[in-house]
């Protein structure tokens, strides 16, 4: 039983101690376990901008190169040879330009961000400013 002269309900300033610290080790431990969970779905995120480029870029390219050399043949009826290339380059390049941006956004660094992981240490920081009180 405790002793009415020990502080805090029979906890003496050295278990205190221990415990905070038991409970601070306890506490980063948890946050790196929810970083590392959080960051390895941010990679998958990662993979899937990266095919998505890739796959917009090779699209591009090796589609492109036939489509793009039979519509300048067929425009090339119609309009000089050159302006034809011309407005069939163009819209080859907005196509493309689309796909390699639709990539980039995937790969946003703001997508990695833990942000969950952020929030539960600002509460964290938080609630050890109260409690400090």
């Amino acid at each position: 039983m405790p002793d009415a002269r020990e502080p805090l309900g029979g906890w003496g300033i050295a278990a205190l101690v221990g415990e905070l610290a038991r409970e601070a080790s306890r506490l980063v431990r948890q946050e790196i376990a929810l970083a590392k969970a959080e960051l390895a779905g941010r990679v998958g995120q990662l993979g899937t901008g990266i095919v998505l480029c890739i796959a917009g870029g090779f699209t591009v390219f090796a589609g492109g190169l036939v489509l793009l050399a039979a519509a300048v043949l067929a425009l090339a009826l119609v309009l000089p040879p050159w302006a034809a290339a011309l407005v069939v380059g163009g819209v080859a390049t907005l196509a493309g330009l689309a796909a390699v941006l639709v990539g980039r956004r995937e790969l946003a660094a703001r997508n990695l961000v833990p942000h969950r992981t952020l929030q539960t240490l600002r509460d964290d920081a938080q609630w050890a400013k109260e409690q400090m009180r």
